[in-house]
């Protein structure tokens, strides 16, 4: 049981920590600056979103030829696109440490996938890999849209504020698939990649398990956190006792 329990303490310090939410420093920018701040929180927030970048890691690993790759990134990217805007724009918000328990989840998938799951332990062929790309950038996009909601946008260029974003967000996505692409063709072209491949995708799936168990623990935290603050104070009534009461009845006898 005391493992658990510190299993569960590492998760809500890592929780803490890693967090890439929008901080207090992103609103005061996003009060005061342009377009460009807009670019430059959306290109950092991808490049600090570490569930983003390990399932493109995950897309990426056994992709060699670059018509591939174009394709299942332009998938994605149209994806996360799409809820991105649609859901800043309409205004629709879920709790982000949900939607990042859920985008854990699409790194667990893409790992599972990359080591032959489908077939290995349930028998069946694997779901067509460019469909799957593309709605999880719909989850992905939504996942985004939160945390872009969790700044101060107003109403005035809104639509130009979401697409600064959006376009620092594919910035900060191609800067992180060039750096990715290079380490993988590299890679590929030593004896250790076929030797570690398998490992380095269990080690995705348990990096999966991790993030969405941290995300939990962060849900659960703020939801204690909500409801202490929403607990009624409850006055202390003064406690008269018999004795002050009969004292006082002494007092007023006497005028």
């Amino acid at each position: 049981m005391k493992y658990v329990l510190v299993l569960f303490a590492a998760l809500a310090a890592v929780s803490t920590a890693f967090a890439h939410g929008m901080s207090e420093a992103d609103q005061a920018t996003a009060m005061v600056g342009g377009n460009l701040e807009y670019i430059k929180l959306g290109a950092l927030h991808m490049l600090t979103g570490y569930d983003h970048l390990l399932f493109l890691f995950g897309v990426m690993f056994f992709l060699t030829n670059v018509k591939d790759i174009l394709k299942f990134i332009t998938a994605f990217t149209l994806g996360h696109c799409i809820t991105l805007i649609a859901a800043t724009l309409l205004e629709i918000q879920a709790n982000y440490f949900l939607i990042d328990a859920v985008i854990a989840l699409t790194v667990c998938y893409k790992a599972f996938d990359n080591l032959d799951g489908f077939k290995k332990y349930i028998g069946i062929a694997s779901p067509n890999l460019l469909y799957v790309v593309f709605g999880f950038g719909l989850i992905h996009g939504f996942g985004l849209s939160a945390r872009l909601q969790q700044l101060p946008l107003g109403h005035d260029g809104l639509v130009l504020k979401i697409l600064s974003f959006n376009v620092g967000v594919e910035l900060g996505q191609i800067g992180a698939l060039v750096v990715m692409g290079f380490i993988l063709s590299q890679w590929r072209h030593t004896s250790s990649f076929s030797k570690f491949s398998k490992a380095s995708n269990i080690a995705l799936l348990c990096s999966g398990i991790f993030l969405k168990g941290m995300q939990l623990v962060g849900f659960q935290q703020a939801r204690h956190a909500e409801a202490s603050k929403t607990v009624p104070t409850i006055e202390k009534v003064p406690d008269h006792s018999p004795h002050e009461h009969e004292h006082g009845h002494e007092h007023g006898h006497s005028h």
